[in-house]
């Protein structure tokens, strides 16, 4: 640094001003240090944020109606839903021009397939529709050759799903996963025996919770025995506790299926020790018993390691000095011990919910109808039946959920009390 009077700007050896300099050499560190976390920076935009977007955005797209019927939806936008009447002829001669596109692009099946998850039959009708369109006379009347195609182009309701529809976003998919669906009156619940995603909701948040208690009530002895055991016989159980992440979760699974079913391991245990007779065959399989006791089984890892990682730094002499000031053993535990391992229960429970309320494997082989999870429908609205839309609004609902009990717990215990040691 040269050497400068009162009022002088600092300078660099090389006569640049110190400021420039500092500034430039701390953007380069900057610079350095976003270069080495750029690739987990990527990988987490491209695996994590990117799906939650695209799930984000498909749960409201609804842009297939109009980019395959486009001259329809805009001669719709004047016929007035509400009435008794089918719309005129310029809409199904708008209707005959988009078809003949639709069907020699073969987009009218995806267009049927898309309108059938609101309107039951529309998928027939555009395929049944589909083939007739080009023996269709060109020069009209449409409206007849529509009808004559079939009857359903003179039913109301048709036109009312392709209006109602017909905008690029939408909120159906999200009314469907409340069970509610928009009619002429409005908005409204879906008949008593058609509401089921509200049901699986609630089922879902109640076995999570159940089965993040019945890990904490069965982990929580283990880390304790395990932190006071010397280092060698702790090493040696942890094997045991480590032991199911060295088995396919399909096989861990499929063994709770001859463990729990009505002649299985269990069961035949029960009727040998003349406990139950064998016509009173305890029924563990193929409902929420089986859901419970499974994933409890396969979750309860993740709960004894975190309370042991925790465990393992409460000092005993804390529990020793306690005794010595008068207190009993109970009183020492849950006065001194049990509040320092509060962080690890924290962090297991944490762990444990999250991981059970996303679960569908293990409910889709053990719970049966009655003890299937949320997700198992997301995941079959996704291979199956292919409603994406839908399983996306599900998805987006079951995060929101997530967010909204995580944020509870930061207020009721505190998100810093939670630690993995």
């Amino acid at each position: 640094m040269s050497d400068t009077t009162a009022g002088q700007v600092l300078t660099t050896k090389d006569g640049k001003p110190l400021k420039a300099a500092l500034a430039r050499a701390l953007r380069r560190e900057k610079l350095r240090s976003l270069a080495l976390i750029a690739p987990l920076l990527i990988f987490v935009l491209l695996t994590f944020v990117a799906p939650i977007v695209d799930m984000l955005f498909r749960s409201v797209e609804n842009g297939i109606v109009e980019e395959t019927l486009p001259r329809t939806v805009a001669a719709l936008r004047v016929w007035d839903p509400e009435s008794a009447q089918v719309p005129d002829e310029a809409v199904f001669a708008a209707l005959y021009g988009d078809l003949a596109v639709a069907v020699e692009e073969k987009k009218h099946t995806r267009l049927g397939s898309r309108l059938n998850y609101e309107e039951s039959g529309i998928s027939s009708l555009f395929r049944k529709t589909g083939r007739r369109v080009n023996r269709m006379d060109e020069a009209g009347p449409f409206k007849e050759q529509f009808l004559d195609a079939d009857d359903k182009w003179g039913e109301v309701a048709t036109w009312q799903v392709l209006r109602q529809f017909s905008p690029r976003y939408t909120d159906g998919y999200f009314l469907n996963a409340f069970d509610a669906q928009r009619t002429a009156d409005g908005i409204q619940m879906k008949p008593e025996d058609e509401r089921i995603y509200m049901l699986l909701f609630g089922r879902t948040l109640f076995l999570s919770i159940v089965i993040t208690v019945s890990c904490l009530l069965l982990g929580y002895p283990i880390a304790f025995l395990l932190a006071a055991l010397p280092l060698r016989s702790s090493n040696l159980l942890m094997i045991l506790v480590l032991l199911p992440f060295w088995t396919s979760l399909l096989v861990r699974t499929s063994a709770w299926k001859v463990l729990l079913q009505q002649q299985g391991v269990i069961n035949d245990f029960l009727v040998w020790t003349g406990l139950i007779s064998d016509a009173s065959r305890l029924v563990m399989i193929n409902n929420q018993t089986g859901t419970i006791i499974a994933m409890t089984h396969i979750l309860l890892p993740f709960m004894i390691l975190p309370l042991y990682s925790v465990m393992k730094t409460i000092s005993p002499t804390y529990v020793r000095a306690a005794k010595s000031l008068g207190a009993n053993d109970w009183t020492a535990f849950w006065r001194v011990y049990f509040p320092q391992s509060v962080p690890g229960i924290g962090a297991g429970a944490v762990l444990v919910f999250i991981l059970s309320i996303g679960y569908y494997i293990t409910p889709e082989l053990v719970g049966g109808t009655s003890g299937i999870f949320i997700s198992n429908r997301i995941a079959y609205h996704i291979s199956s039946s292919l409603n994406w839309g839908l399983a996306a609004a599900l998805g987006t609902l079951l995060l929101v959920a997530v967010m909204v009990l995580f944020v509870v717990y930061d207020k009721i215990v505190g998100i810093d009390n939670v630690k993995l040691g």
